[in-house]
């Protein structure tokens, strides 16, 4: 069994200091990797030890496989964390972190892979019963014929995706026939150049569905268990500014049958570590549309919840140990929202770097607050601009939206802009209060 004495955070940020934290408590050794531009961060003034692997550039640094295996060959490590972004779902990466001799905490390069995947992924999960978006069950050929046919049995509007895309990236709805087989073209070529892959599939285009993932844990011994779900549905350009667990107004048998489908698919495909099963959800019915093989920006909310530290698990599951806590330990208790603090400018989202000249986090009761800010700190251009997430818990969804509210009201950044402001106005907007909006709500808004 392998024992993690000393575990590299192959990442930067807030997460980076998350996974020191934790490391920390089961009294496990760290080292800090940073680049030139990150020399000030708050994980690298704590950990064990820290290596500067590069310029600011992220190909160059947090993105360089060769840098960061030759960081942890100088430090001794015997694990490599890989947070979220940067490498953490990169197959390659888990394959050369084993072949070094250390352990990748996450799931296997096979399993990152195969969820990599989009089209091997719904296959998957199919076969798992887990109730996917009707689509082309698979890539779609040169055969114009067929893909006119497939369009017609699942009924427009569809949408074209790239089977390698993410984040919003790839993808084209179409509301006629007429515009089919023109933008499955356009898809594939872009796709070719963004991905290096222009394979693209087809699925049914739901009008206003909301976004709703279930937390999994898995030991890859055979054992899976789930933490419930969350409601990621606020988003801005597919990516997520505000998010809640558990999901508001989904009625609990339809909850349980999805979430132990993904149990089961967990133990089918021998999942380990933590991971993320993507879903939309309209009148009733939940479509997977993607696995997220890694730790998720928003995983304080389900710890909320279920009093359960995910990134403690992670790391017990990767030192070889079985799942702590089966399904019947898990217990849900009351609501959390946590709202993603970036900096950048509230109105135009340009982002905003910078130096923090008064930084002032807000406390009280339920409120915690995951981010690696400190005053004096420079918020560097060359990164993600989130720079904190404000979590709040309350033994109702009411209780939890007030103290989010009193919390927003308590922050404090100086020195560069943030989107507080729109969180402040989020919290206190009459749909987002009343729950269940969807997923094209926040643009509207934004739009209005």
């Amino acid at each position: 069994m392998p024992t993690l004495d000393k575990v590299l955070i192959a990442n930067r940020g807030e997460i980076a200091l998350r996974i020191l934290r934790a490391c920390k408590e089961l009294e496990i050794r760290t080292i800090a990797v940073y680049s030139k531009a990150d020399r000030e961060l708050m994980h690298v003034r704590l950990a064990d030890e820290s290596v500067c692997i590069g310029p600011p550039s992220s190909k160059d640094s947090y993105l360089n496989v060769p840098a960061i295996i030759s960081a942890a060959e100088v430090t001794n490590a015997t694990a490599i964390h890989p947070g979220y972004g940067f490498l953490a779902e990169n197959a390659d990466f888990a394959e050369q972190v084993e072949k070094s001799g250390y352990v990748f905490i996450g799931p296997t390069a096979d399993t990152i892979r195969l969820m990599g995947d989009k089209v091997s992924a719904i296959e998957c999960m199919k076969k798992a019963g887990v109730p996917t978006v009707p689509g082309s069950d698979g890539p779609l050929t040169d055969d114009s014929e067929r893909t006119l046919e497939i369009a017609r049995r699942i009924g427009y509007p569809v949408i074209v995706k790239a089977a390698a895309g993410g984040g919003g990236k790839g993808m084209r709805v179409v509301h006629n026939e007429a515009a089919l087989l023109a933008s499955v073209q356009i898809t594939q070529t872009e796709a070719g150049a963004a991905f290096g892959s222009d394979v693209v599939y087809l699925e049914k285009y739901l009008q206003k569905p909301r976004h709703v993932e279930i937390q999994v844990l898995a030991d890859g011994q055979g054992n899976a268990i789930h933490l419930g779900d969350r409601d990621c549905s606020l988003q801005r350009r597919h990516q997520k500014v505000l998010e809640e667990a558990p999901a508001p107004g989904i009625p609990d048998d339809i909850r349980n049958q999805v979430a132990e489908a993904c149990v089961n698919a967990c133990i089918e495909i021998g999942y380990r570590g933590a991971g993320t099963f993507e879903f939309l959800y309209e009148d009733g019915g939940f479509y997977f549309i993607e696995m997220n093989t890694r730790v998720q920006v928003e995983h304080p909310v389900t710890e909320m919840i279920t009093g359960i530290d995910i990134v403690k698990e992670q790391l017990r599951i990767a030192s070889g140990l079985p799942l702590s806590i089966s399904q019947q330990d898990v217990v849900f208790t009351g609501h959390a929202f946590e709202c993603r603090i970036n900096a950048e400018d509230p109105k135009s989202f340009l982002p905003s770097p910078g130096k923090v000249t008064t930084f002032h986090p807000p406390g009280g009761p339920g409120i915690r607050v995951d981010s690696h800010l400190y005053d004096g700190y420079t918020v560097p251009p060359f990164y993600d601009s989130l720079i904190g997430k404000i979590i709040s818990y309350g033994e109702n969804r009411q209780v939890a939206l007030a103290r989010m509210r009193q919390a927003l009201e308590e922050l404090v950044v100086e020195g560069i802009r943030t989107n507080a402001p729109l969180h402040r106005d989020l919290v206190r907007d009459r749909a987002f209060a009343a729950g269940g909006v969807s997923i094209h709500y926040l643009e509207s808004k934004l739009e209005e």
